[in-house]
C-alpha cells in the first residue's frame, strides 16, 4: 500500500507534464491526458478505502530536511479520504466540462497544464502528514489559481481578479505560516500525529492566542470568509470550468479543511 500514496499524488503533475510535452496534439487528446489524473487518482483512492474504512491510517515516510523537521510525508485517513475523493472526482468532472466549454481560440493545453497542478497541489495538501509540505502545498494553490483566474489575460477583469486572490491568499498563507512554525515552536515537531497528539500542550502554552489567530487568519482567507471575502466575486472573472473547480468545490474548501485536519490540537 504504501507506494500507492506517491503515485496518487503525482498523478497530477506527470500529466500536467504529459500534455505540455504534446502541444501539437488534439484537444480531444489534451482531455483525455487530463482526465487520467483524477480518473486513475481515484482508482488508487477506492483500492485505499477498505483500509481506511477498517480505521487504519496508511502513511508513507521519506526524509527530506530533518535539521528543519520537514519530511516528505503523506497521510490518508478518513478526513483526508473524503477531500481527496472531491478534489479527483469534481476534477474528472470539469476536465470532461471544460473540453466542450472552451473556445477554439484558447489554448486548452495551457489551461489542463494549470487545472492539473492545481489538482496536484489541492491533493497534496489534503494527504500531508507534516505541517511544513502542508504549507509549500497551500501555497502550491494560491500560485495556480493565481494562473487560472488570469487564464484569459486580455481581459483587464481577469487580470486584476488574479491579482487579488494571489496577494490575499499569499498574505493569508503567510499568517498561516506564523502559526505554524509557532506550533511547531510549542510541540517541537511539525509531524501531524505528533501535532494533533499535543492539544492539551499547545492550548496551554502562553503563544496558543497568537498561533490560533494566525491560522485562522489563513483559514479565513482562503476560504474567502469575511472580511476577506471580497477577493471571491472578482476571481468569477476566469472561465467557468475554474469558478466551479476552485471557487464552488475545492480552494474553498482548503480552509475548512485546515480547521477539521487541527481542530483536535
Amino acid at each position: 500500500m504504501l507506494p500507492s500514496l506517491p503515485l496518487l499524488l503525482a498523478l497530477p503533475f506527470l500529466m500536467a507534464a504529459a500534455v505540455a510535452a504534446f502541444p501539437r496534439s488534439s484537444r480531444s487528446t489534451a482531455a483525455w491526458l487530463a482526465a487520467l489524473a483524477p480518473l486513475g487518482g481515484l482508482a488508487i483512492l477506492g483500492w485505499l478505502t477498505p483500509a481506511v474504512l477498517e480505521g487504519q491510517v496508511v502513511r508513507t515516510l521519506v526524509p527530506w530536511l530533518p535539521q528543519i523537521g520537514l519530511d516528505f510525508t503523506l497521510r490518508l485517513d478518513g478526513l483526508a479520504w473524503m477531500f481527496a475523493g472531491l478534489v479527483l472526482g469534481i476534477g474528472a468532472l470539469v476536465v470532461l466540462y471544460a473540453r466542450y466549454y472552451l473556445s477554439q481560440q484558447d489554448n486548452a493545453h495551457r489551461f489542463y497544464c494549470y487545472l492539473l497542478l492545481f489538482m496536484g497541489a489541492m491533493l497534496g495538501m489534503v494527504i500531508s502528514g507534516n505541517l511544513l509540505l502542508l504549507m509549500i502545498f497551500w501555497e502550491m494553490t494560491s500560485i495556480s489559481s493565481f494562473l487560472l483566474i488570469g487564464f484569459w489575460s486580455h481581459r483587464q477583469d481577469a487580470r486584476e481578479g488574479a491579482r487579488m486572490a494571489l496577494v490575499i491568499t499569499g498574505g493569508g498563507g503567510l499568517a498561516l505560516l506564523g502559526g505554524v512554525l509557532l506550533i511547531g515552536r510549542i510541540v517541537g515537531s511539525f509531524d501531524l500525529d505528533v501535532v494533533l497528539a499535543a492539544g492539551e500542550q499547545i492550548r496551554a502554552s502562553a503563544l496558543y492566542p497568537y498561533a490560533l489567530f494566525l491560522v485562522l487568519a489563513g483559514i479565513f482567507t482562503k476560504s474567502a470568509q469575511f472580511p476577506f471575502h471580497f477577493w471571491l466575486p472578482h476571481a468569477m472573472a476566469a472561465p467557468t470550468p475554474v469558478s466551479a473547480y476552485l471557487h464552488s468545490a475545492t480552494m474553498v474548501k482548503a480552509g475548512v479543511f485546515l480547521l477539521a485536519r487541527l481542530h483536535p490540537a
